[in-house]
């Protein structure tokens, strides 16, 4: 993660003043870019990231009024709202600064200048934007933060010797920059694996951004995840920050990466090949620094054979595949998990702290946890309300006898609400294809997107 030397744009038509900038400001570790009229301007600024302009208010057409570089200012902020513009003229007046600044300048300099004055207002303005840009991308970091809010959070709890091991590898990876793919059943915690993959790496002090690929339309693909600029599209009211920008310097997290639609994959191939992607609307190329980590439930080889996912996707996605254990092959967790969702709920709901009877205890170690560690977190969560005293018994548990595994028999649909009834049914098919996603949605007559939105919904 290199520091990236500031950027500066110039313009003025006289070749002598382009050569005496270019010095100047090589030699303060500038990257100079040169033009010599408005219309070379705009197409540099159609095409490239600048972090400031400099430029003459006067060119061939008109060489002593300014208004031709007052017209480019209007050109300029049409194309970028934010840029620093500090402008420079032979003939400046107070009139024509102020003039340029109502039109959105951000400074101005009267030739001949003061190197002095010229590299502390660059810099000041430069910064100034690297501020209001830090500032902009924190504000919708935040609300993408505030929509995900919903995700419980969990410490990682890791006695069996299986866990261990694996932590220990997370560890170790996490100095590399390596893609990894995490696979495994739903509810085993891929995504917590994955943000403890990022905490333990160099780029933890940058975002994390975890993206559930299943919930994204197809249509708002390239916007989710690339951004758009302001008039892209009929709602594109303003600038907006995609997912790998968001991550710049961080590690960005696709959840469910076989839901991609076939006809978007190849964008973000492209993307993970050639680290530099273009925002909606836009033709400016933006080169990002992040690390990937993805993660599906879903056999990624079988989907190929369909042809339903790209070969060449997944070699880019799984420099390291990494499988997460299912609750029942890690026994030695599941009581020590228990007894930390028990207690992370009663200071959630301000109840009593409460303990698990003998026979839920041998309930809970010998029952298959089709649900994994998601499963466990919810019937511990109804436990707790459900308990009559300061103890958790079979019955607690939705259990009345430990062959018995129907928690949805007893349902009165006649008397439950729409909600409850489209909960209820998908609980019954997820138990019935065994948590298999695919099978589940085409049951139900859903497509992918639709089929994540309702367990999002229902919080399953």
């Amino acid at each position: 993660m290199n520091k990236i030397k500031p950027s500066v744009l110039i313009a003025d038509d006289d070749t002598r003043v382009i050569t005496a900038l270019k010095l100047l400001l090589k030699a303060e570790n500038y990257l100079v870019t040169a033009v010599t009229s408005p219309a070379a301007l705009l197409q540099e600024l159609k095409l490239n990231d600048f972090s400031v302009i400099l430029m003459d208010l006067n060119y061939q057409k008109d060489t002593t009024s300014g208004r031709e570089g007052l017209q480019l200012i209007r050109e300029i902020r049409t194309l970028d709202e934010s840029l620093p513009i500090v402008v420079m003229t032979g003939y400046g007046s107070v009139d024509i600064a102020v003039e340029a600044m109502k039109l959105g300048a951000s400074d101005f300099v009267q030739k001949p200048w003061g190197n002095d004055r010229l590299l502390t207002i660059l810099q000041a303005q430069i910064h100034i934007q690297q501020i209001e840009k830090k500032g902009f991308k924190l504000a919708q970091e935040n609300a993408l933060l505030k929509a995900q809010a919903t995700t419980p959070s969990t410490n990682i709890i890791a006695q069996s010797l299986v866990m261990q091991q694996l932590l220990a590898q997370l560890e170790k990876l996490a100095h590399s920059d390596m893609n990894i793919l995490f696979t495994g059943e739903n509810g085993t915690g891929k995504s917590m694996f994955a943000d403890y993959l990022h905490h333990c790496s160099m780029r933890t002090s940058n975002s994390f951004i975890s993206v559930n690929m299943g919930a994204i339309s197809e249509s708002l693909f390239e916007s989710e995840m690339f951004g758009h600029v302001k008039g892209a599209f009929t709602d594109a009211k303003e600038n907006r920050i995609g997912r790998f920008e968001l991550a710049e310097g961080g590690t960005i997290f696709l959840d469910e990466i076989a839901n991609i639609p076939l006809s978007q994959q190849a964008k973000l191939l492209r993307v993970l090949e050639e680290r530099r992607f273009e925002k909606v609307g836009s033709s400016k190329t933006q080169q990002i620094d992040v690390r990937l980590v993805s993660a599906t439930n879903a056999a990624l080889e079988q989907l190929i054979s369909q042809g339903k996912f790209r070969q060449d996707l997944l070699y880019r996605l799984n420099t390291i595949e990494i499988n997460i254990p299912a609750l029942r092959e890690r026994v030695d967790d599941i009581m020590p998990l228990a007894q930390h969702f028990l207690s992370l709920y009663a200071k959630k709901y301000r109840l009593p702290e409460q303990t698990l009877s003998e026979e839920a205890v041998f309930a809970l170690n010998n029952y298959a946890w089709p649900g994994n560690i998601r499963e466990l977190s919810h019937m511990m969560e109804r436990a707790i309300f459900l308990s009559q005293d300061q103890r958790i018994n079979l019955s607690d548990l939705g259990w009345q006898q430990p062959s018995n595994n129907d928690k949805t028999a007893n349902f009165d649909i006649s008397n439950a609400s729409l909600d409850a009834i489209e909960k209820h049914i998908i609980i019954e098919r997820l138990s019935r294809f065994q948590h298999d996603c695919h099978k589940t949605a085409d049951s139900l007559g859903l497509s992918r997107s639709s089929y994540y939105r309702r367990l999002e919904k229902h919080n399953l």
